[in-house]
């Protein structure tokens, strides 16, 4: 981007951010993440670093804070509360400690103790006592000026009132509310019709902001502290020289300090506690964003002082954000098995997740209606975990009047034949069955691990293999030789051997495999299975009537339409006469009618030690049980392994019963 455009771009993040702030800190009705905002604010870091000259007063990088509501009474800080500076990376921490050392003359080789706390996700405070009695509770407002909310505060359970020493102190801490609270607080809400919170933090800032204590009284706020304003020199007692002196001081005075916190010889070894805080932060029982690293020496920390904005002495280290905003390059079309037609955005690289992204699905031409997203919009992209990412909201004050709309084409992109909408549906499909984008991912279907699953057989080979004929289809496979392979570019001798061992091994296929495999229209896993206890052999199945199908539990008439259609069609007896001739065997799964898991639902997350999610799945079906993907109140059980996700925190809410590994396998022996 020139200096023009970068100009133009500048003055667009700020005005965004305008609206974002006067929502968030004024209104209290957030419009967008904190991850959105972190986003944007970055960009306009990296651009006014770049393009210094357009940097003003008003930007959001010069600014401490938001601004305080209008209603309450503010107070000055007697000390000014400063921000932290934001890392989104272990190497930008790097860098944190590089700039430390730089300020302290100190070698690059020095070892500097650091302590690393998590970053309550709440309501920063100030805490003011007067010989030992809590006296008034400030917020952070905009560093300067704060709002005095010492009436809902006091309600708060862990803020104490007397401390176990009669001094005067201030102190800096979070109110938060525990993810349950909220939960409780929004079904609530709900019942009577009322707005329900966006997150616990709102919930938090909206409760303390309340004008009668007694609503807040009701409401199960909580506090952590871990700051201490006052000169330690001031206070009596033993002399404090690190910061994690002072967390077990305010520990001593009685105050909550979240125990989650140490100190480290130097930055390296930081790392583990950083990759740790990440795992717990689901299960803490509170949000947390982060975790904020500080020096641990408190005269370090006085020498390091402070920029305009953030003291020089810690960092706020983000976890990876699930949303960002990015830019929409261009919006191309890709063709799946099935003939259907998927726009894809093709976005300015952006980190969602601890991952880049530049690709994000925007499902179909309804889609990019209801978003109103066009080519060079600003967009706000949410990925989570190993989902596809989507694109959530359109920024539309970010548009410069250069987009430009998008309109699905007429014809196949890949090969120029007509594309049609059947009626009832939101998909426009390729009338060409022989189209090579469909047969290319039909094929990548077919080997896939939930189908036939063919060791080494990944998408480059399978495209190496069309492109110089050796394959048109999935039948195709089942002919090739290690003459046919070792010349190609990736194939050594050893190498060729090994996946035509695989190919061999995967002729003898389970039967629910081979009918997933075959890629029906609407039938999944699930169904795959459900026909295979249904029809025990291919031929039973080629030959069922629609009516037998229906008769099958969880396929309908649509469902039942596309499996009599596919095996009608003669291209695709065809297919199956040529898999069958190559040896191709489909194999009968033993599940036991009435084992001890008839009738259950299991449903996996995280990572298993014992077997891949795939083996376990077959280990319930073969003991009579099913699986699903989803949580809901029908599930039996849920299986924990390492690194689960959000399925374990519905399975708690839903009092649904979570077996560790180790329980499972006692379930299943």
């Amino acid at each position: 981007m020139d200096k023009k455009q970068a100009k133009e771009r500048i003055e667009k993040i700020k005005a965004q951010m305008a609206d974002i702030d006067y929502a968030y800190f004024v209104l209290d009705a957030p419009t967008v993440s904190d991850a959105v905002r972190d986003s944007l604010k970055r960009e306009l870091k990296s651009l006014e670093d770049q393009y210094p000259e357009f940097i003003t007063p008003d930007s959001p990088t010069q600014r401490i804070g938001g601004r305080a509501l209008g209603r309450f009474a503010k107070i000055r800080h007697q000390i000014p509360k400063y921000s932290l500076d934001d890392v989104f990376s272990f190497d930008e921490l790097l860098e944190f400690d590089t700039r430390v050392k730089r300020f302290l003359d100190l070698s690059p080789n020095t070892d500097i103790e650091y302590t690393a706390e998590l970053k309550i996700d709440g309501l920063n405070m100030t805490f003011i006592y007067k010989k030992g009695l809590f006296e008034k509770a400030i917020t952070r407002g905009d560093g300067i000026i704060g709002e005095d909310v010492t009436h809902t505060v006091k309600t708060v359970e862990s803020v104490p009132l007397k401390l176990k020493q009669p001094i005067d102190i201030e102190v800096g801490g979070e109110i938060y509310m525990p993810i349950k609270s909220f939960e409780s607080l929004n079904k609530i809400a709900l019942k009577q019709k009322e707005e329900p919170f966006a997150n616990p933090r709102n919930a938090a800032a909206g409760t303390v902001r309340q004008l009668d204590p007694g609503i807040a009284a009701k409401r199960d706020l909580q506090a952590f502290f871990y700051s201490v304003f006052t000169p330690l020199g001031d206070l009596p007692g033993k002399k404090i020289t690190t910061q994690f002196g002072t967390l077990e001081f305010l520990r001593s005075l009685g105050f909550r300090v979240e125990h989650h916190f140490s100190h480290f010889k130097n930055i390296n070894t930081v790392k583990k506690f950083l990759e740790q805080a990440e795992k717990l932060r689901d299960s803490l029982g509170f949000q947390i964003d982060g975790v904020v690293i500080k020096v641990n020496d408190l005269d370090f920390q006085n020498r390091l002082g402070r920029t305009a904005k953030c003291v020089r002495w810690a960092a706020a280290y983000k976890f990876a954000a699930e949303e960002a905003t990015t830019i929409v390059e261009d919006i191309q079309i890709q063709v799946g098995r099935t003939g259907v037609l998927t726009p894809v955005a093709h976005l300015k690289p952006v980190l969602v997740a601890g991952s880049t992204v530049s690709r994000a699905t925007l499902h179909n031409e309804d889609e990019i209606k209801r978003l109103g997203v066009k080519i060079g919009d600003t967009v706000v992209v949410q990925k989570a975990g190993d989902v596809i990412p989507d694109i959530v909201k359109v920024l539309e004050k970010m548009r410069t009047g250069r987009e430009k709309e998008f309109r699905m084409p007429k014809n196949c992109p890949v090969c120029d034949s007509p594309v049609a909408r059947s009626e009832g549906e939101v998909a426009y499909r390729c009338s060409n069955k022989n189209c090579y984008a469909q047969q290319r991912e039909k094929i990548y279907h077919f080997v896939s691990r939930a189908a036939f699953d063919i060791d080494g057989l990944g998408p480059k080979i399978i495209d190496q293999l069309l492109d110089v004929g050796l394959i048109k289809d999935a039948a195709d496979i089942f002919t090739l030789t290690q003459d046919d392979l070792w010349p190609l570019e990736r194939f050594a001798e050893k190498s060729a051997k090994n996946l035509i061992a695989s190919i061999e091994k995967a002729k003898h296929v389970a039967w629910p495999k081979f009918i997933f495999a075959l890629g029906i229209r609407n039938v999944g896993e699930k169904t795959a299975l459900d026909l295979s206890a249904h029809f025990p052999t291919l031929e039973k199945l080629q030959s069922a009537t629609q009516e037998e199908l229906i008769a099958v539990p969880e396929v309908g008439p649509v469902v039942a339409e596309s499996i009599f259609s596919w095996f009608q069609d003669k291209h695709n007896q065809k297919f199956i006469d040529h898999l069958l001739g190559h040896g191709v065997r489909p194999e009968k799964s033993i599940v036991r009618s009435g084992g001890r898991l008839q009738g259950q639902i299991f449903v996996l997350t995280g990572t298993l030690d014992s077997m891949s999610r795939d083996e376990a799945k077959e280990k319930i079906r073969t003991l009579g049980g099913d699986t699903s993907e989803s949580v809901s109140r029908q599930t039996s059980y849920v299986v924990a392994g390492a690194n689960p996700g959000s399925k374990l925190d519905k399975a708690e809410k839903l009092s649904v019963k979570v077996l560790t590994e180790k329980d499972f396998l006692n379930l299943i022996k």
